[in-house]
């Protein structure tokens, strides 16, 4: 025993039986006086860009793959041990020569126990330049959906965040900061899942010309999520000619902030929300999915959308896919209400939350579909024996003509060590 509480309303602390703390509670608690700081937020208005349709969206694509958000980070991975005592399930890559980009790590604390914990993580600071609300949702979004694209689910599920940011005592720098808490606040309450710790980097700002600049506004959300049966760890890579390729979850025309408006320069408005309810029965269905051994591979769409996540899973694998946009279950916005999007770009490269590569066995096909009743789902494609990369868009021509090993080398060659 090392103390005990009483009825002084103060902390004695004593060393060897002398007293060397002796404070009243109530100045413990509430002593020091509050900051108060003035927070203001003004929405951005970014110009909308007009982009030329394009037929041929290979160049795109493969640009895309080698964008540096989006590129291998194998050579970071290869310098840092991923292998501690062997428990790694999910490795941070993955594939037929371990190279393609895991949604998340599985990890056994207990090397004889069939229980894991999964790691996972969501960041993209360029939605933060539109709304830094939807940043945030976005984020924790993408991590929740890794949890689910490995196999797992939100049954035991907890948040962290990492805020790094500008000078706080500035109101513009505080009043995005409100705004991204707020949607951390909200996102996490309607997915029911809890912040259970987190850590700031703030005043980080630089000058030019004697001007003081701030980094942008950035949040890391982390994952972790107990798994109760490793052994139903799924990973992304495509694994068998003829299997079915699903995508699920609803493509909107969200395009503000993406990888393809950056390309050109461009920011746009329309920044991709997060829709919890839609998203759980989402999140819900897979996980069942999972548990029954239906899913063969599963890679979440985050940055470079469709486009970027089939063609990781297909290189990833060696494997070719035939895809049509056609099949894909889109929507868009307009002032005057909701429109489909027609255009094949917007289709493959939007960055619409919450959706899922998915790859199955034919035989499953009936079981699969009637486990995501409730959802939005979409049968695009298949696995194909050879290296050929086929998009076909909603017009049925191809737009996307390309072999797995050039996506693979778009992807790997920026950064290559």
């Amino acid at each position: 025993m090392i103390g005990e509480f009483t009825d002084t309303k103060r902390l004695q602390l004593f060393y060897h039986n002398h007293l060397v703390c002796d404070l009243d509670m109530q100045f413990l608690h509430e002593g020091l006086p509050r900051t108060e700081k003035k927070a203001c937020y003004v929405s951005p208005k970014h110009k909308e860009p007009a982009i030329a349709v394009k037929k041929d969206l290979t160049l795109y694509l493969s640009r895309l793959l080698g964008d540096y958000d989006i590129c291998s980070k194998e050579w970071v991975v290869r310098q840092y041990d991923h292998e501690v005592q062997g428990g790694t399930v999910l490795k941070p890559l993955v594939g037929i020569v371990n190279d393609g980009p895991s949604d998340a790590a599985i990890v056994k604390p207990v090397l004889d126990s069939q229980r894991a914990v999964i790691v996972s993580n969501g960041i993209n600071f360029r939605y933060g330049f539109i709304d830094p609300y939807w940043m945030a949702a976005s984020c924790i979004d993408e991590a929740l959906r890794q949890i689910i694209s490995v196999g797992g689910s939100l049954e035991e599920v907890a948040l962290l965040d990492n805020f790094c940011w500008g000078n706080p005592d500035k109101p513009d720098r505080l009043g995005s900061l409100v705004r991204t808490s707020y949607g951390c606040y909200d996102i996490a309450k309607a997915f029911g899942v809890p912040f259970i710790s987190g850590k700031d980097s703030l005043y980080n700002e630089y000058a030019v010309h004697g001007k003081s600049q701030a980094i942008p506004g950035t949040i890391l959300i982390s994952a972790i999520a107990v798994m109760k049966d490793a052994g139903k760890a799924i990973s992304m890579y495509a694994k068998k000619p003829g299997n079915l390729i699903y995508i699920v979850g609803l493509t909107r025309e969200e395009l503000g902030g993406s990888h393809y408006y950056g390309l050109f320069k461009a920011m746009g408005n329309n920044v991709p929300r997060v829709y919890p309810v839609q998203a759980n029965k989402t999140f819900q269905a897979l996980s069942r999915a999972s548990s029954k051994g239906l899913i063969s591979a599963m890679h979440d769409c985050s940055e470079g959308g469709l486009g970027v996540a089939a063609s990781e899973m297909a290189f990833a694998g060696g494997l070719g896919m035939e895809l049509f946009l056609a099949e894909v279950p889109y929507s868009g916005m307009s002032c005057g209400g909701k429109k489909k999007i027609d255009r094949n770009d917007f289709v493959l490269f939007s960055e619409s939350n919450s959706r899922f590569i998915v790859e199955i066995e034919k035989k499953d096909q009936k079981k699969f579909e009637k486990l995501l009743k409730g959802t939005v789902f979409g049968l695009i494609g298949c696995v194909s024996q050879g290296k050929d990369f086929k998009v076909f868009g909603l017009d049925g021509e191809i737009c996307v003509d390309s072999n797995i090993n050039d996506l693979k080398e778009s992807w790997q060659k920026p950064l290559r060590w």
